[in-house]
């Protein structure tokens, strides 16, 4: 079975895991190139929850939102590394700039950022909540991001 689904088809497998009463968590990100701050943050969002669903950023989005640089790895190969984490129940790929469609069609138990977001700047928070689900901002695991990793690559080239 295929993590990967398309939006129609990720609406009904959580509209049935929903009637079977397991809590949906939800995030998103370009997740361009995995490291253990990514690994850390996924593993705090899936014990908040029973299923976990990763919004993942097109390459085309990427893009848009980082530079024509990135993603530095394209959304076939973060969509199949990601597929291949016990943890990841689920991936969507998106290509807006935002997952506003994504959570306001998904509609999860728990939407969840890392520590470098505020609570009111969640976009998608105010649809969770207004369905009696909750944000959660899982603190940053400090020393890792990717845009730190690229700038120690380049300093090393």
């Amino acid at each position: 079975m295929s993590k990967l689904k398309r939006l129609d088809e990720l609406i009904k497998v959580v509209e049935g895991l929903k009637k079977k009463g397991r809590k949906i968590v939800f995030t998103n990100g370009c997740f361009d190139l995995l490291h253990l701050g990514h690994i850390r943050y996924l593993r705090e969002a899936k014990r908040l929850g029973d299923i976990l669903i990763i919004g993942l950023n097109s390459d085309h989005s990427v893009r848009s939102l980082k530079g024509k640089n990135r993603p530095l790895v394209k959304e076939k190969d973060r969509t199949e590394i990601l597929s291949a984490l016990e943890i990841v129940d689920y991936i969507v790929i998106f290509d807006e700039l935002t997952p506003k469609n994504l959570i306001d069609r998904v509609i999860p138990h728990i939407l969840v950022k890392g520590g470098d977001w505020k609570r009111e700047e969640v976009v998608g928070g105010d649809t969770v909540e207004a369905h009696g689900g909750e944000v959660i901002i899982i603190p940053e695991v400090k020393g890792y991001s990717t845009s730190a990793l690229i700038n120690k690559i380049q300093r090393a080239s």
